[in-house]
C-alpha cells in the first residue's frame, strides 16, 4: 500500500477580520459598485504607500494591461517589446489592438527580459516595451530605461506578482508610464479578481479615468466638473466592484503583516530543504 501523500495548497489569500468588518460594512452600505469609498480608499493607500501619481482599480490586470493599450493608441503592425517568458495577458492586450509582439528572451538567473537584447529588438514601429517583474523580482529598470528614454518609448511595467516589492529602493511599478497590478487570489494581496492600473504620467490621469468608465466623463460629473456626464472616448466597464475593494483596503494597511508573515513561511521552509 502506498503512503498518503498530503499536498500542499498552491496559496491561501489572508482574510482578516478586519478585512470580513470591512467587507460587511460595504454591503451593508448599499453602495458595493464600482467607485465607492472603499475603492477610493484603496487608490489613496497604494497612491500613499507607493508614491503614484494616480491609481485605478480595475477588475483584473488583463483589464488594466488593457487599458494601457488604448492609452498608448495602440493600431494594428505597431510592435510591443514583451518577455518571452510571461503570461499571456501580458500580450494578448496589445495584440486586441493589432499590435505585433517582438519577444524579448529571459535572463536565466531571474527569468526577467534580458535587458542587454533590448537595444536590439528597437525599430521605428516599437510602441511600447512592456517588462515583466517576475515573481516579484525587479527587472534591470536602470538599464530598461535608458533604452527606452533614448528611443522616447513608453514603458509598461508588468507588475502582476510585484506590488510593494522594490528596485534600487524605488517601489516597482513606478518606474514606466505606467504600471499594472493583479489581485488574482494567487497573489499576496487579493481578492479572487481584480487589478489596477498605476499611473506616473499626469498626462495620462484624465483619459484613463475615461477609458475605465466606458468612454465617459462620469468621473468629472461627480466631482461637479461638468454638468452632465457624455460619452466622450472609447473605453468599457473596467471598474472593481466596491466590495471586492474592502477587501483590498484591509489588506493594503496591513501589508507589512501579510509580506512579513509569508517571508517567515519561506524562511521555515528553507531549513527543511
Amino acid at each position: 500500500m502506498s503512503a498518503s501523500v498530503e499536498l500542499l495548497p498552491f496559496n491561501r489569500p489572508h482574510f482578516s477580520a478586519r478585512a470580513q468588518d470591512y467587507i460587511r460594512e460595504s454591503m451593508s452600505s448599499g453602495k458595493t459598485s464600482g467607485d465607492g469609498p472603499f475603492t477610493h480608499r484603496c487608490h489613496e493607500l497604494l497612491q500613499e504607500q507607493l508614491g503614484v501619481g494616480k491609481v485605478l482599480l480595475t477588475t483584473s490586470c488583463t483589464h488594466a494591461l488593457e487599458m494601457s493599450a488604448l492609452l498608448l493608441d495602440i493600431e494594428p503592425g505597431d510592435e510591443i517589446i514583451v518577455p518571452s517568458f510571461t503570461f499571456v495577458s501580458t500580450v494578448n492586450a496589445f495584440v486586441l489592438r493589432g499590435a505585433v509582439p517582438v519577444f524579448c528572451d529571459a535572463r536565466p538567473d531571474t527569468l526577467n527580459m534580458d535587458e542587454t537584447l533590448l537595444e536590439g529588438l528597437v525599430t521605428e514601429r516599437t510602441r511600447a516595451i512592456v517588462p515583466v517583474h517576475y515573481a516579484g523580482v525587479g527587472c534591470e529598470m536602470e538599464s530598461i530605461c535608458a533604452t527606452a528614454a533614448s528611443h522616447g518609448i513608453p514603458i509598461v511595467e508588468d507588475n502582476a506578482h510585484g506590488l510593494y516589492g522594490t528596485y534600487d529602493g524605488a517601489p516597482l511599478g513606478t518606474f514606466g508610464a505606467m504600471a499594472t497590478q493583479s489581485f488574482h487570489e494567487t497573489k499576496n494581496f487579493s481578492c479572487g479578481e481584480g487589478g489596477a492600473l498605476l499611473l506616473n504620467d499626469p498626462a495620462l490621469f484624465e483619459r484613463a479615468e475615461i477609458i475605465r468608465e466606458k468612454g465617459t466623463n462620469r468621473s468629472r460629473f461627480f466631482r461637479g466638473q461638468v454638468d452632465k456626464y457624455t460619452w466622450v472616448d472609447v473605453g468599457s466597464s473596467y471598474l472593481l466592484s466596491d466590495m471586492l475593494a474592502a477587501l483590498l483596503c484591509a489588506q493594503f494597511e496591513e501589508h507589512e503583516e501579510i509580506q512579513a508573515r509569508r517571508e517567515a513561511i519561506w524562511s521555515l521552509s528553507l531549513i527543511h530543504i
